[in-house]
């Protein structure tokens, strides 16, 4: 047997377990934080959205100590209600997560979201490095230049901090207590508004 062919034998031997491990190798997911006022509502359309792997509703912006809905809903706190979506980079993009989020909130209103007032509902993009502050800079400004809205859009963007998970009767409540939350939604003034300025695309 030749040595060349013992050398194409060991390559081909070396290259197969490469091949595999790189194969096996897991995808590098990554983590967004918005706030959009309640955060039920948040929820659905990032559950809905392909390339997500998972989503948290959450506290952000304040301290551990006080990160629980009774003192966030009493406005005793410094966090604002959040999402944490976890996603898949090579499925999603951070700029269709953006999308998403402007769909789901009312950007010209700053003191809360719809019936929903106060610092806990005000709606916010927590960008954790240098280029998703720039996506949400330019998603901002494209938003303002769509022609869909006569007011400035006044949505936040924020460099993240820590995001405490709510408690767990808060987390796919919009599946656990569906006739409450369909109600909230109406209610709220949210859906309504949101039907009226995206139609089926709010939904998207």
């Amino acid at each position: 047997m030749s040595k060349i062919f013992l050398i194409l034998l060991a390559l081909v031997g070396f290259a197969a377990p490469l091949a595999q491990a790189q194969e096996a190798s897991p995808a590098v997911n990554k983590t967004a934080v918005f706030a959009g006022g309640c955060f039920w509502c948040m929820q659905p359309p990032y559950d809905r959205a392909k390339g997500v792997l998972k989503t948290s509703v959450g506290y952000i912006g304040g301290k551990d100590s006080d990160a629980n809905y009774s003192a966030v809903s009493g406005h005793k706190t410094q966090h604002r209600e959040a999402i944490e979506v976890t996603y898949d980079p090579a499925q999603i993009s951070y700029e269709k997560l953006l999308d998403i989020f402007w769909r789901q909130i009312n950007p010209t209103q700053g003191n809360g979201q719809f019936a929903d007032l106060g610092l806990s509902y005000q709606a916010a993009i927590y960008f954790a490095s240098e280029e998703e502050k720039k996506a949400a800079e330019a998603s901002k400004e494209a938003l303002g230049k769509s022609g869909k809205f006569q007011k400035p859009i006044v949505t936040d963007i924020l460099p993240t901090t820590k995001f405490y998970p709510a408690e767990e009767y808060h987390q796919k409540y919009y599946l656990k207590n569906t006739a409450d939350y369909k109600a909230y939604s109406v209610g709220s003034g949210r859906a309504g508004y949101l039907e009226k300025l995206w139609g089926k695309e709010a939904k998207e």
